[in-house]
This record gives structure tokens, sequence and C-alpha cells, in this order.
């Protein structure tokens, strides 16, 4: 039987607009969108792992079900992941496509795990590559290596390895899933610090993203991916982003800018910057002018 819970917010809110970042791609095994509007998401919490069913149930509330040995430690971090922790306080945007944003989109909250090593080794596989292709590598080594989700969850879906497993995963099924051997040692190098990770959300933002980027490998996009999502953190910018900075760029002065151009436009929203990103994104005012072909894919399994 699952435990249950229902959380009422302030005010309204989205469950699917606060989780949505948490998705590593549409075949993502550990989130998954049913036909009611639910979402299915699987976890592995300290005291195990756990399937949850999350549904809004009104404008101002949702309840989740859950499954598994981390049922009770999920249920209990569920406020701080559905956003109802997020402090927009001093949030006021002058530019007038922030604020349009923020006015369209009012119930985004941003949410945080408190699972450090599940957002950081998908942001590892992320570093360098294609969404396409870091999807791809995610799908197959969680499929590989993860666990059944417990409950009732849809079909294919799989809990996280744990460090321990990352740990063990042969360099040759990094090949498999096209993970270049650089970012599989990170991936397994963070693997080996998964207990002091986890300690970081104990810290301030800024500490943390500071240790995070002390680990080869990490840099400070990768720290700001982890950081959005497992601290929800509201000012982490993910500087390195190949469309990010052009999004920006595009919407609020109408020309593409670099890494340093996006971080002048949004300085004036500190400690805001990656909440503007995701109203912009959330709300469709997003602007950026039809992308050309896709990236191609390199197979590292044929070098």
């Amino acid at each position: 039987m699952p435990v249950e819970r229902t959380l009422r917010f302030p005010g309204p809110a989205s469950p699917g607009l606060t989780l949505a970042p948490q998705r590593r791609g549409p075949g993502d095994p550990c989130y998954q969108l049913d036909a009611q509007r639910a979402i299915w998401r699987t976890s592995l919490q300290t005291s195990g792992p756990v399937t949850a069913r999350i549904s809004p149930t009104a404008p101002d509330a949702a309840t989740c079900e859950a499954w598994g040995d981390g049922a009770e430690e999920f249920l209990e971090a569920l406020p701080a992941l559905l956003g109802a922790d997020d402090d927009a306080a001093g949030f006021r945007p002058e530019h007038p496509v922030v604020a349009a944003a923020a006015a369209r989109v009012p119930h985004l909250r941003l949410g945080r795990t408190a699972r450090v090593l599940e957002a950081l080794i998908p942001a590892v596989i992320e570093q360098r590559v294609p969404g396409a292709d870091a999807f791809r590598a995610w799908r197959l080594l969680v499929a590989k290596f993860g666990s059944p989700a417990p409950g009732p969850a849809p079909a294919g879906m799989r809990v996280p390895p744990s460090a321990e497993v990352w740990r063990r995963i042969p360099s040759w099924e990094f090949h498999r899933a096209n993970v270049d051997p650089g970012r599989a040692r990170t991936v397994v190098g963070c693997a080996r610090r998964a207990d002091a990770l986890e300690r970081l959300v104990t810290r301030a933002p800024a500490d943390a993203c500071e240790a995070l980027t002390s680990l080869p490998g990490v840099g400070v996009w990768t720290a700001a991916e982890t950081a959005q999502r497992a601290f929800g953190d509201a000012d982490a910018l993910s500087i390195g982003d190949y469309h990010v900075p052009k999004m920006i760029g595009w919407t609020l002065i109408g020309r593409p800018v670099d890494d340093a151009g996006m971080v002048e436009l949004l300085e004036p929203l500190r400690p805001h910057r990656y909440r503007a990103v995701r109203l912009l994104e959330a709300s469709g005012l997003a602007s950026e002018p039809r992308r050309g072909a896709r990236l191609p894919v390199q197979a590292i399994s044929r070098l």
C-alpha cells in the first residue's frame, strides 16, 4: 500500500512546471507523465528506493502517493521538492519581457531535491554533447544499472543507481552508452565522493557550488545545473551553456550574446538569475530564431 500526502500552497502552484527540470529527456526512466497529468518519479533516498506519483488536485494543491522503503523520506521532503520553500522575495524585474513572464506564470516555483548525486551525474553526462545524445546515454545506463521501481510504476521505470553501482560500472559500458572516458571518469570520481557530496545540502548554495567545482571534471556549468535541481538555487546561472546565452540575448535585446553578455544582462536580477531563465522558458516568451540542423552525434564507439 502506498503512503500519501497532500500539500497545499499559499497560492497557485504547478508541480509540472516545478518538476520539469528534473526530467532528462522524453524517455527518462526516472520520470514519466501519465494520461491524468500525474508525474511519476523515482529516486534513491537514504532510506531506500521510492516511486512517487504526484498529481495536481487543485490550483493550489497536489497529492503524492509513494511506494518503497524510501517513501516516508520522500514525502517528508515533498514541500521542498514542489517549491513550497521557494522564496521569490525581492524579485522585481524591470525588463518588460521578464516582468511579463513573471505575470504569465506566477505559479512557477523552484524546487529542490536535496539529492546531489542524482542531479550531478546526469549533468556530467550532458557536458559538451547534444541533449539527445546525453538523454540516450542516461536512459541506457539507468535502464541497465538502475534497480526496479517499487510499486505500480509505469513500464520501463527504474530507480537511479546507487553511488556504489556507479563506481563499479565498467569503462566499456560507458563506451557503449557513448560516454567518453573523460565524462566517465568524472562520473566515477563523483560517485566515490558521494557521502561528502550529499552533505553539501547543508551549506549555502554559493559555498556548495564552489565545493562542486573543486571536483575534477566539474566546472561552473555542471555545478549550476546541479544546484538548480538539488539546492533549488534561484541564482544558479548556466554559464557555458550552448543555448541559454543566445536565448537571453534574443529575448531581451533582440540579438544573440555570449556568456559575458548574458551575465551583464541578468546582473540586475541577482540573486534570481536562474529564476528569470525559467520564467522565460516556462512562459513561452523566450525568443530564439529557428535553429539549423542538430549538431551531429559523435559515436565514440567507432573511434
